[in-house]
């Protein structure tokens, strides 16, 4: 953990007593840490269909990232953390390296902390370990040291009956992430219900939601170009499109035909924005 990867609004962190806390790297499913950890975000994430199966994890986990297939490469990973051998924090991610693309999009996939370590400060170095898997991946597929680094995360709109979404949100903000306006960018996530419910049920249905940013050492900047939105995008859907049927992914994929135009200026917003005015 790099006190100088947190992001700006979670230094607060760096005031937090972490002796006796264990962090365990799990790139297998193989692992024994990897039952704890995918448990609990499962239970968390998984029965909302916000998680997808082990299959597709233990798949991705074989992704190297010096390897470039169908033009990206990943580097996957699931974190742990305990005190004393008790579930502390756990968090997964995936750094995204696309074929002449400079620098690496990390999607930022779940965090869940144990409620007696919820407002400790734990959540803001979950948020930063992303950046040092990034590095890493980086490093292993040979490019610049200082290539540029974006970490990019799902989230569902503000919605007046899903409190706990306002408490994410707000989560985000105070760390330093800003929304891509979802009014200029309609965002859709895969659907992740396994192929057989999906056929049952008359075909994939793609999920809209909004896409959050942090763009390491770019913090401020208050807008993004379409350019840029796109090669995020591209680099969800490239990651995505290993673990899913080509017919799933159309839907998501034809959604890509609204976005602005790469020269295009996209506003940066703070997540919680339009709350006040809907709730």
């Amino acid at each position: 953990m790099h006190p100088e990867h947190l992001a700006p609004g979670d230094t607060e962190s760096l005031h937090g007593d972490w002796s006796g806390l264990a962090l365990h790297e799990i790139r297998s499913t193989d692992d024994p840490c990897f039952e704890t950890a995918f448990d609990a975000l499962w239970n968390e994430f998984g029965e909302a269909g916000e998680m997808e199966c082990p299959e597709i994890l233990a798949d991705r986990m074989k992704w190297h990232p010096g390897e470039m297939l169908d033009g990206a490469a990943l580097l996957y990973a699931m974190q742990l953390v305990t005190k004393n051998g008790e579930f502390v924090a756990a968090c997964d991610h995936t750094a995204i390296l696309l074929e002449n693309h400079p620098g690496a999009i990390v999607h930022h996939s779940h965090i869940l902390v144990a409620p007696d370590w919820r407002r400790s400060g734990i959540a803001g170095w979950m948020r930063a370990l992303p950046v040092s898997t990034a590095l890493e991946a980086l490093a292993t597929a040979l490019c610049p040291v200082h290539s540029p680094i974006t970490l990019v995360g799902e989230m569902e709109p503000y919605h007046p009956a899903r409190p706990a979404t306002i408490v994410r949100l707000a989560a985000y903000e105070k760390a330093g992430f800003k929304m891509i306006d979802p009014t200029q960018v309609d965002y859709r996530q895969p659907d992740f219900r396994p192929p057989h419910i999906i056929d049952r049920e008359n075909g994939p249905r793609a999920l809209p939601l909004c896409l959050m940013v942090r763009r390491i050492g770019r913090e401020v900047e208050d807008f993004v170009t379409g350019a840029e939105v796109r090669h995020c995008v591209d680099a969800l859907y490239k990651m995505y499109a290993r673990g899913f049927r080509e017919q799933d992914m159309h839907i998501v994929l034809k959604s890509l035909q609204s976005y602005p135009a790469e020269a295009a200026r996209i506003r940066l917003v703070p997540p919680t924005h339009g709350a006040d005015s809907k709730a």
